[in-house]
Parts: structure tokens; sequence; C-alpha cells
């Protein structure tokens, strides 16, 4: 059996911890000292990392964890990123705690992005890293906005039941914005609520599901009746095509 477990780091990231009877692997450390304390929770040493980018706060305490464990690491075409063993691409397959994760190019936040896919098991298990947020997506800064939009059309199209693991608590204001682009969306009032008591305990508003992101993230409804009219009227002009109404609303959560 497989666990996974969230740990928070720096003031919003979660480094996510995999393991089974027999090893430990995390996916994006970018702080070494709360992985190691939770390594000593579960009495393991740490097997293996996967990566998605190369932005600090995902990769920062590879070296330590490096030095203290060796573990395997496992990340994208990107040689900047240090102590990578294995570099993958789109289709790769990689074996974590005994399941098979195919990796997926999910470019624009950065260009070396990538996410992980473990479709056989049950739910699938997705870990997007700064790509797909709960409620939101990832800023672009190094790809395109049409390229950002065709990488979150690509997790769109996943199991509705596939469980998203992302790399952030950014979930209320995300959900905020959803609010605004989409003031009568059911579901999302249903969310929101659900959501804010869950940050009241204390407790984390992630994962999520593809299922639940179609119904209430904007930036997966980009075809949607209300969110192109919000775009419309935001912009004061006819939007033809998804792309574009991703591209003005990822610029005014940007100023939001």
């Amino acid at each position: 059996m497989v666990n996974i477990k969230e740990i928070p780091a720096f003031s919003d990231n979660y480094i996510w911890l995999i393991h089974d009877s027999s090893e430990a692997w995390v996916v994006d450390p970018g702080d070494s000292q709360v992985v190691i304390a939770a390594l000593a929770e579960i009495d393991m040493p740490l097997a293996g990392i996967l990566v998605t980018h190369h932005h600090f706060d995902h990769v920062g305490g590879i070296d330590d964890l490096v030095h203290i464990y060796q573990p395997r690491v496992i990340g994208p075409q990107n040689p900047a990123i240090g102590h990578i063993d294995q570099r993958v691409t789109g289709g790769d397959r990689v074996r974590v705690c005994g399941l098979e994760f195919e990796v997926l190019e999910v470019p624009g936040h950065t260009l070396d992005h990538i996410a992980y896919i473990a479709r056989k098991h049950q739910p699938p298990l997705l870990f997007c890293g700064d790509t797909l947020f709960a409620g939101g997506c990832g800023r672009v800064f190094e790809g395109s906005p049409p390229m950002m939009h065709d990488s979150l059309q690509l997790l769109a199209a996943l199991p509705a039941d596939t469980r998203v693991y992302c790399a952030h608590e950014y979930t209320l204001a995300n959900l905020a914005f959803a609010a605004a682009v989409e003031p009568g969306n059911v579901s999302l009032a249903q969310r929101i609520q659900r959501d804010q008591a869950q940050r009241q305990r204390q407790l984390p508003t992630v994962p999520s599901t593809v299922g639940e992101e179609l119904q209430t993230n904007p930036f997966l409804r980009c075809d949607k009746p209300e969110v192109v009219a919000a775009a419309e009227a935001r912009t004061g002009r006819k939007m033809e095509h998804t792309a574009e109404v991703f591209t003005d609303i990822r610029q005014w959560k940007n100023d939001f």
C-alpha cells in the first residue's frame, strides 16, 4: 500500500512524501530539513526524489538530501538542476514505490516543467508541481500563455477521479479569483465554503481531483460561456479561441 503525505515547507509549499513499507520518495524538496524530519517520523531513509522543474523552492533541498541519503534523483532535461541521475521527457516511465509513473511535458510556468501521472493506480495520482493548482494555475514565467493553456488541456483530459497533488497552498486566493470570473458557479461557491472550513482547521485543501477542477477552476473552463463572457467584458473584444480567453484571465489573475 502506498501512502502520500504532505510536508509543509516555507510559507505555502507542499513537498509530497510517497512511501510504502520498503521505500520513501519525495517530490520537489525545496527544503531539506522538513524532509529529514518527516523521514524520521516514519523511520525510513530516502530512496528517491522526483523533480518537476528548476525553481529553487522545488530543488533547494536536493544537495543536502543527496549528501545524507544518496537517493536516486529523477527530473527534467535541464542541466541547471544538479544531482539528476535520470533525466526524463514526455512519455518516459519511472517506478516509485512499486507504481509506474508516466512523465508528461507541461511547459508554461517554466520551459522544463514536467508532471508525473500514475495512470494504473486507483484513483490515478498526478504530481503536477506549479502547472495546475487547486482552483488555479501557475504564473507563466518562461513559456507563453498558449503553451500553458495546452499543458493545462493535457491535464484536463486525465480521468475525472485523478487526484491532483500540486505544490502550493494557494487555494483560497485562487478560488476568490475564480468567483470573480464565475460568480454564478454553484459548485464553486460550495467548494469555497468547504475549503475555507479546511483552512480554519489548519488542514490542507489538496489534493483535489481533475473532475473538481473542471467544475470550478476557470483556467480549465475557458470554453464555458460565463468565463468567455467575463474575459470579453474585461477586454471589450470578441474572443474566438479558448487560448485567447486563457491569456486574458491569466493576466487578470496576475493583477487581481
